[in-house]
């Protein structure tokens, strides 16, 4: 009789601040990132990173619980497949992912309504929490770079002109 193979299956439920150290690290194990995704859950976001080890069929997800205004690293310097996710999971979700390349400003899909998987209610505690941020001046760097990027691509765009 043969052994059963029973591959791995485990989530990790990770702080924001720890996401590229964990992503770092499941590159460099040769883990592939199979998918990302997020959903909107008792007022936060969940966020899910699937990889798999081709070799041994394990397969581990980093979840990152954060609240709805939070600023979230992109992870595409490590895994470039991550930026269709990233794009989907702002668009429509409203995530507030940084640095995104390619960035498609909430044009992944030709869809009217603004962040349609969000409720109502998280918008608006959304547009809250943000304000809030925002007149604390925390998030200062982030937009600086947000804005560096958006203008280093609108630049690259003319030069193709």
């Amino acid at each position: 009789m043969s052994a059963k193979f029973t591959p791995k299956e485990t989530i990790r439920v990770i702080e924001k601040d720890g996401l590229l150290r964990e992503v770092m690290a499941m590159k460099s194990r040769g883990m592939r990132l199979s998918q990302a995704c997020a959903s909107y859950k008792d007022g936060k976001y969940e966020l899910s990173y699937s990889f798999a080890d081709d070799e041994t069929m394990d397969y581990e997800t980093l979840r990152v619980v954060c609240g709805l205004a939070d600023r979230i690293p992109s992870i595409h310097d490590f895994y470039s497949c991550a930026s269709f996710y990233e794009n989907e999971m702002r668009e429509l979700f409203g995530v507030k992912i940084e640095l995104i390349e390619p960035d498609y400003h909430n044009k992944l899909y030709r869809i009217k309504a603004e962040t349609p998987f969000l409720p109502e209610d998280a918008k608006a505690e959304q547009k809250k929490q943000e304000q809030e941020i925002s007149l604390s001046g925390a998030d200062s760097d982030l937009d600086r770079a947000q804005a560096e990027a958006d203008e280093k691509l609108a630049s690259g765009k003319k030069e193709e002109k």
